[in-house]
């Protein structure tokens, strides 16, 4: 069954409830409310009341929420209030073991484990196959630190890349939904955003992480199949409705790779 489309992701702090709505009008595929690095620790508890006293009062919504991390005292709480209906799953941010994500998908709501850390990314083959894991993402920003990388450099993305690499081969091995690209930290530039969403989705992942309501259009207008593409992808799917196993398509052969590639697009379009 094909996941829903997700091309962005909006973080709003939990310590600001009256940020949820907006958030929820910014047109974002996905809300996420956080808990973890938005919010200071005096406010952890007030953040979650926040998220509890909106969702009850306003029951047709649905957000994620990014937990406190494993090990933190929160984190059973934040849990626990992940049950409300209104929550459609939870972010558990600094992923390191099964156990943790195991333990979070108890709740009984689909799981993303966010890597952070060197060891995240040398568990992410068990963490990608336990059971309520739906789809990854990772902090690019954390993971350099931990591996003392020169934030913003081209060498740096160099090693981030081979990161998104595992994060895209997990996911194919462990059957989940395309994982979601880390955040893009400079708001104000719309060009430079552009660009990095682009190259998300000509690498594979679903789309990415954001930390602004005005990054939401930017990043579906770049992750937009062009009008070609759409009218080579319905060429495509019309023609494999007549059943062939291999067909061409304006002189190329199509099977079912590529059968596939054209639904893809398709589904895009929103």
């Amino acid at each position: 069954m094909p996941s829903p489309l997700l091309r962005t992701a909006l973080f709003v702090p939990g310590s600001r409830p009256e940020r949820f709505a907006k958030a929820l009008d910014a047109g974002a595929d996905a809300v996420i409310v956080d808990f973890e690095d938005a919010v200071e620790e005096a406010l952890k508890a007030q953040a979650r009341d926040n998220l509890r006293a909106f969702l009850d009062d306003r029951p047709e919504a649905r957000v994620w929420v990014r937990v406190n991390m494993a090990g933190h005292p929160g984190h059973a709480e934040d849990l626990a209030l992940c049950a409300h209906p209104g929550v459609l799953g939870l972010l558990l941010p600094k992923a390191e073991s099964v156990e943790q994500v195991v333990r979070a998908a108890a709740v009984g709501k689909p799981v993303w484990p966010i890597v952070e850390s060197a060891r995240g990314i040398a568990e992410l083959p068990s963490m990608a196959r336990a059971a309520g894991v739906e789809r990854l993402t990772f902090g690019g920003l954390d993971l350099g630190v931990d591996l003392g990388l020169a934030a913003g450099s081209e060498a740096a993305e160099r090693i981030l890349d081979q990161a998104r690499f595992a994060l895209l081969l997990h996911s194919r091995l462990a059957g989940l939904a395309q994982p979601l690209d880390t955040v893009f930290p400079r708001i104000d530039d719309e060009a430079g955003l552009s660009r990095f969403a682009a190259d998300a989705g000509a690498m594979g992942f679903a789309g990415m992480l954001c930390i602004h309501p005005r990054q939401v259009p930017v990043v579906h207008a770049a992750l937009a199949p062009s009008a070609a593409d759409v009218a080579w992808a319905q060429r495509v799917v019309e023609a494999a409705a007549g059943g062939a196993g291999a067909f061409k398509v304006d002189g190329q052969m199509v099977d079912a790779p590529v059968i596939q590639r054209a639904r893809r697009i398709l589904a895009a379009t929103g």
